[in-house]
């Protein structure tokens, strides 16, 4: 299976791309799309659009795993991450790929254990577990860690873990 995964954000939108399956994950891109203050809310959501349009395009992935909704304490914030969400959701639905959501504790706990887990402790995990050459920046491996709570997720043994996972 191939999966391009995505931690959606205004400024930082964290995306991977793995392929296997829950024994033999295999990160084949990640990285970060970092987009400059000067630009607009629209602006930002457009690169993210066509970003991950272009991902899909290059890649020809099966499905994308996007991180479900967190609380956040802003509404501003909330509607600005919800917007990059919208932006990703979109692009996926334009290709005509299934869409699955994780809950951030979910990921965590498939990834490290522990469903509070910190970011440092992700990434950290991320390259021990995809055997990375490098310790990823945070967004990407947020990205990395959803894109590998998808391929775990067939995992009969471990399917208990993502109980809270939900086609969108």
């Amino acid at each position: 299976m191939r999966v391009v995964s995505i931690d959606p954000a205004i400024r930082n939108t964290g995306y991977a791309v793995l392929e296997g399956d829950y024994r033999t994950p295999k990160a084949l891109d990640y990285g970060t799309l970092s987009l400059p203050a000067r630009y607009s809310q629209s602006e930002c959501l457009l690169a993210i659009h066509e970003h991950i349009c272009g991902l899909i395009t290059r890649w020809q992935p099966e499905e994308l795993a996007i991180e479900g909704i967190i609380y956040v304490q802003s509404h501003r914030t909330a509607i600005a991450m919800g917007s990059a969400r919208g932006a990703v959701v979109l692009a996926a639905a334009r290709h005509g790929l299934p869409i699955m959501e994780y809950p951030p504790s979910c990921v965590k706990l498939a990834t490290v254990g522990r469903g509070g887990a910190r970011k440092e402790q992700v990434a950290f995990m991320m390259r021990a577990l995809l055997q990375l050459t490098e310790t990823p920046a945070p967004d990407a491996a947020d990205a990395l860690a959803i894109g590998y709570s998808h391929l775990v997720s067939t995992d009969p043994l471990r399917a208990h873990l993502f109980k809270e996972r939900r086609y969108i």
